[in-house]
């Protein structure tokens, strides 16, 4: 599937808006994994949703359900999936060691750039690092075989499959002939100092056993010195590390007016804590960083051996890398549609949701969201969504953008019954901001992004509009907005398009392929006087009353002057009933009416026939004629 930029800006499809932080958007709501890789899997997918159902969607569906049946091994998997590193990005890092790099084409005289030092040791300390964490994965690798060993849907056993033991133990035991059974990559600098150090098996070259007991004597005499410190001036320091200071002293329990003996040097006084160190501690600390320098070089000189031992198997790595991170994601799917009660969706030629709720809301609001229901098909593609202002038309027409997106990633959605139809591109023109580096002002953004949206529209497509010709002058606003949407209603694409201009309703509210929905609300009076508007934000066929001017109600709640409100709508009653009476006179709209009638009803026979039961086939065309009879005799006597 192809999402354009705006629509990702737009729907909050990987990043809030107005938070960019939080975790307010579809990605953030179906992030639920435990591996980095599961994450950027999940990512890739919601930017381009697959659409091959067979291949793709179907069998995460399956793998999704029996993580939900099976409650045992969905937390075996999950507990399973927390061990694995992030492999991904130390593969793409493995490189050739020095020696195998061709040499430079300049002599050491004439040669201008060159490796300092530090870059080197640096480089060789990512290697061990790098190494490191291939164990660890590797080690994780049969603990996931052993969590799916009961599975039954196809891709599960495919992962299953692709993560054996006998595939990994060759490239493990290589690994563990090198590396120290229990090392291990850590979080911390001074842990990982430590694992660098001792990570390579000691007997296999003794002159790095020799500088590792050096390590180990050192490390000894700067606790030793910590020691001393406290038997000669009374104050126990704390002894802490980072990879700027190395060893440093944090004393507390000291006030701002006691004087430090003169042996601390270095001093940085914090809000809670005084930081320091000492001459000895210093040269220490120097010796000790050439002492870990020179480990780090011998080891690196067997560590390079390694990875060229296992560059062959890269490429079986990055494929379990990839099953781990698609059985991540489906877990991840998996607890979601637990926790929000989601349900299967299924893949027909109708896009048809009952009492769905938009996934990002229902997550903020959850029971006090109003679902709602949605449907479009062949015969019925146009949905025009009209009703007051914050009745919450916008939230709609997006729900069913991202409830879309999550049916053709793999995931359940939030509803009570789904069906989707396959959809290959997804536009959207929601937003009302100029782009004032392109010179650009709101109504050309909004006609660069339609000229884009009618050039790749095409029956494949899902598209929502919010509020299209607002950015101009209301005829022209209402001409652009009528002559695009005759063009997306011939495109047969599925769209919702939300608006306030009752004249688009009028034209083509009984166009073939055109259904008219409203979001609802009420109209009361406190006892002020004042009018009060209740928004119900459910979806009803139709359109909003004609006699409700719910924009003068809004001001009127806001407590907007009553002369220029009662002033405001009687100039809009006047407008309406001179509209209202060249409507009338019209007798192509009838002609148009009756047309659409005829296409409805054929639609819905054609839905019947493939989808109806035997049992309630006959009340439910009785129905359907009856419906159809006096709608047309209503029309005839119009």
């Amino acid at each position: 599937m192809m999402i354009d930029v705006s629509v990702l800006q737009s729907l909050e499809i990987v990043t809030n808006i107005s938070e960019p932080k939080s975790r307010d958007s579809l990605f953030g709501l179906l992030n639920q994994t435990e591996t980095p890789m599961g994450s950027r899997m999940l990512r890739s997918n919601i930017l381009q949703p697959p659409t091959r159902y067979e291949t793709f969607i179907g069998p995460r569906y399956d793998a999704l359900e029996e993580f939900i049946g099976a409650e045992e091994m969905f937390h075996d998997v999950r507990k399973t999936l927390g061990y694995f590193k992030d492999i991904e990005r130390v593969l793409t890092k493995v490189r050739l060691c020095v020696q195998d790099l061709k040499p430079p084409l300049l002599t050491a005289e004439k040669q201008i750039i060159t490796i300092s030092p530090n870059a080197k040791i640096h480089r060789a300390e990512e290697q061990i690092n790098h190494v490191l964490t291939v164990k660890a994965f590797l080690e994780s690798v049969p603990e996931l075989h052993q969590a799916l060993s009961g599975c039954k849907s196809a891709l599960l056993r495919k992962i299953r499959d692709i993560c054996q033991p006998h595939v990994t133990l060759p490239i493990l035991n290589r690994v563990k002939a090198v590396i120290e059974a229990d090392a291990t990559a850590m979080s911390s600098p001074l842990d990982m100092r430590n694992a660098r150090t001792f990570a390579v098996r000691s007997g296999i070259n003794g002159m790095l056993d020799v500088a590792r007991q050096t390590y180990k004597e050192l490390t000894t005499e700067i606790h030793l010195h910590v020691e001393d410190i406290d038997r000669q001036c009374g104050i126990l320091p704390i002894l802490k590390f980072d990879n700027g200071r190395k060893y440093w002293l944090k004393l507390t329990g000291i006030t701002s007016e006691q004087t430090l003996p003169p042996t601390f040097i270095n001093v940085i006084k914090k809000k809670r804590h005084i930081e320091c160190q000492t001459l000895p501690l210093v040269k220490l600390n120097h010796r000790l960083s050439e002492t870990a320098n020179e480990i780090v070089v011998r080891s690196d000189e067997i560590i390079q051996d390694l990875i060229r031992d296992i560059r062959h198997a890269v490429a079986q790595l990055f494929r379990i890398c990839e099953s781990v991170a698609l059985v991540d994601m489906v877990a991840s799917f998996a607890h979601i549609a637990t926790v929000r009660d989601y349900v299967r969706p299924e893949f027909r030629d109708v896009f048809a949701l009952r009492a769905a709720r938009h996934p990002i809301l229902d997550k903020i609001m959850y029971e006090e969201f109003v679902p709602n229901d949605y449907f479009a098909s062949e015969g019925n593609c146009f949905n025009i969504v009209t009703g007051c202002n914050m009745a919450g038309k916008s939230t709609y027409i997006r729900g069913a953008a991202l409830l879309q997106i999550m049916a053709q990633i793999g995931c359940f959605v939030p509803a009570t019954y789904a069906s989707f139809s396959m959809i290959h591109n997804i536009f959207a023109r929601v937003s009302i901001s100029d782009r004032m580096e392109a010179n650009l002002s709101t109504f050309a953004v909004e006609m660069q992004e339609m000229a884009f949206i009618l050039r790749n529209v095409d029956d494949k497509s899902l598209v929502i509009i919010d509020e299209l010709g607002r950015g101009t002058g209301t005829r022209d606003g209402v001409a652009i907005a009528i002559a695009m949407s005759e063009a997306l209603i011939q495109s047969r694409a599925f769209v919702w398009f939300a608006t306030h201009f009752t004249q688009v309703v009028q034209v083509l509210g009984d166009r073939p392929g055109v259904v008219k929905f409203h979001l609802a609300s009420t109209r009361t009076v406190a006892e002020d006087g004042t009018p009060q508007l209740k928004m119900l934000h459910k979806a009803t066929k139709g359109t909003v009353d004609a006699d409700q001017h719910y924009g003068i109600d809004l001001a009127r709640a806001l407590g907007f002057p009553k002369e220029f409100t009662d002033l405001a709508e009687k100039v809009a009653d006047d407008i309406r009933r001179r509209r209202e009476e060249s409507w009338r006179n019209c007798e192509s709209r009838r002609l148009v009416a009756r047309r659409k009638l005829v296409l409805n009803l054929h639609e819905a026979l054609k839905q019947a026939a493939k989808h109806g039961d035997d049992e309630a086939l006959p009340g439910y065309l009785k129905g359907l004629q009856e419906e159809f009879i006096t709608r047309m005799n209503a029309l005839n006597n119009a």
